[in-house]
């Protein structure tokens, strides 16, 4: 295993930027692959990426950005992927370069949706990468406390251990914490399902309800999680670990969350396409809800939060009366 590997982020948004300035403190050069080439020429210019965490320093002297996808496939070893799921198959299609013997991290919170799969397993299955060479980056983080410099603490896992802590060797520093873990479908399902555990945070504090409810809330999510999770992929695990346990809260809670944000704004009465409209960023809770939702059908597992969060959005019911409903299915 190459132990000084090129390391390259793929995506524009505020998770690919807060990972490339972890990463530029630490190496010398960052290849990132952003389709919005006026974004490129903006950070090169004035050291901030314009649309996403501005306040953020960034080093252009450290970075090797291009809008071409294949030219930074083919010049670096370690690709990590921040494409929101949704986007990710068509940014995937312009791939001519190849994958083979490259190491895969994905920091992407959601389920690819045309194939129903986590982000490790669409590569694992569509690209033919082996699972060892495959991981993911989750938290408990946000991207906004990382670019504030704030001490955060992330979560790399992989099959093969050594390639994440590997990694670790060039995101960790002075404001940045690393955990390793060998459960790397867990986790990825944990990062994809506390969004949609967030929505319903939103929504019930846009309806009104106090902070009593939502401890009850979080507390029931992290048991359906647990069973969720347990169903998909069945292994030793402690869901109260901060991967998991740690990762909802801050997404359930904070006020830095997109999909806290996007449920509150349902909760208030907007419908879906004008909450999605009016916050011009992806909540991958939105899409992954649908899937989660598509997944258990097969599992069985016992889901009512993400079932009244998928009644609500994808089914067009009304937000008070499924929360009148849910209210009586916790404890």
């Amino acid at each position: 295993m190459n132990t000084n590997p090129r390391i390259a982020v793929f995506g524009g948004g505020s998770w690919a930027t807060a990972i490339v300035k972890m990463l530029s403190e630490n190496i010398e050069t960052v290849g990132w692959y952003m389709r919005n080439s006026s974004a490129i020429e903006h950070i090169k210019k004035n050291k901030h990426n314009p649309n996403y965490l501005s306040s953020a320093e960034l080093h252009p002297e450290k970075l090797d950005l291009s809008d071409d996808i294949n030219a930074i496939v083919d010049k670096y070893d370690l690709l990590i992927f921040v494409i929101p799921s949704a986007f990710l198959r068509s940014e995937l299609e312009k791939l001519t370069a190849s994958l083979e013997n490259k190491i895969i991290f994905s920091a992407i919170k959601g389920i690819v949706p045309e194939s129903g799969l986590i982000v490790g397993e669409h590569f694992n299955e569509m690209y033919n990468i082996p699972l060892e060479n495959i991981g993911v980056i989750t938290g408990p983080c946000h991207a906004e406390e990382v670019a504030m410099e704030r001490l955060s603490y992330l979560t790399l896992a992989c099959q093969d251990e050594e390639k994440a802590k590997l990694l670790s060797q060039f995101m960790a520093g002075r404001y940045i914490k690393i955990k390793i873990s060998d459960d790397i479908i867990g986790t990825e399902y944990a990062a994809m399902l506390k969004n949609i555990y967030a929505i319903a945070a939103g929504i019930a504090h846009g309806l009104g309800y106090g902070d009593n409810f939502q401890s009850v809330l979080m507390s029931n999510a992290i048991r359906e999680m647990k069973r969720f999770i347990r169903k998909v992929h069945k292994m030793k695990r402690n869901i109260n670990n901060s991967a998991y346990l740690g990762d909802l809260l801050v997404t359930g809670y904070s006020t830095f969350s997109r999909n806290r944000m996007f449920g509150n704004m349902i909760g208030k009465g907007y419908t879906v396409k004008s909450a999605q409209m009016e916050m011009s960023m992806v909540a991958e809770g939105f899409y992954a809800t649908e899937s989660a939702y598509n997944i258990n059908l097969k599992n069985g597992a016992k889901t009512p939060i993400i079932d009244t969060v998928y009644n609500i959005l994808y089914q067009g019911k009304n937000p008070k009366k499924q929360f009148e409903k849910l209210t009586n299915k916790l404890n």
